[in-house]
């Protein structure tokens, strides 16, 4: 038996304690707006409905390292940490930072403000890709799916799960947006 699993919060985003028995590498499944307190959701295959919401300075980091369209974000992997030295008005009450993220090349040292006037470096470590080792032909399968859209669902998650290049999972995203819209008006 895990027992960190019967410590997890009941919530419906990632908390502090949800990384107390260490970090974790998650996968991006989307990025969504969120509400004004909160204005951005990153939605993890790992935690189904439970999305990490960070904060501006993890948003900065975000923006150094992935830059401002979200919409790459998906795929990719990040290491998320619990730092108990996270404060909010003062007090040290943890909080969820970035440990390393794929898709970049080398370390990135972010400044971040610390407190009102002080700025500190923050560095996320680069979070090796793994190689599609599959053997699948991605192309060949995608053009089987006949404009199924449960199969070009089916086969952008077994090419996600794979690791298969961004190219081809461009391409399944392509031809899932463009099945979703249904045929063209002639």
């Amino acid at each position: 038996m895990d027992i960190a699993e019967t410590t997890a919060p009941k919530s419906d985003q990632q908390n502090y304690d949800d990384y107390v028995g260490g970090p974790k590498t998650v996968t991006v499944t989307e990025v969504k707006a969120g509400n004004a307190e909160q204005p951005v959701e990153v939605h993890l295959a790992e935690f189904p409905g439970r999305p990490f919401k960070p904060s501006k300075s993890m948003r900065r980091v975000l923006l150094g390292c992935w830059g401002a369209d979200s919409s790459v974000y998906v795929g990719r992997k990040m290491t998320l940490f619990g730092d108990p030295e996270v404060r909010f008005g003062g007090q040290a009450v943890g909080g969820i930072r970035i440990a390393a993220l794929s898709h970049i090349d080398k370390p990135v040292t972010v400044a971040l403000t610390v407190t009102r006037g002080k700025r500190a470096p923050f560095t996320v470590q680069p979070l090796e890709t793994p190689k599609d080792t599959s053997g699948r032909d991605w192309l060949k399968e995608l053009n089987e799916t006949n404009e199924d859209l449960d199969a070009v669902v089916a086969l952008g998650h077994a090419a996600r799960a794979n690791h298969a290049g961004k190219t081809i999972i461009d391409m399944i995203l392509a031809e899932h947006t463009r099945v979703k819209a249904g045929p063209a008006d002639a």
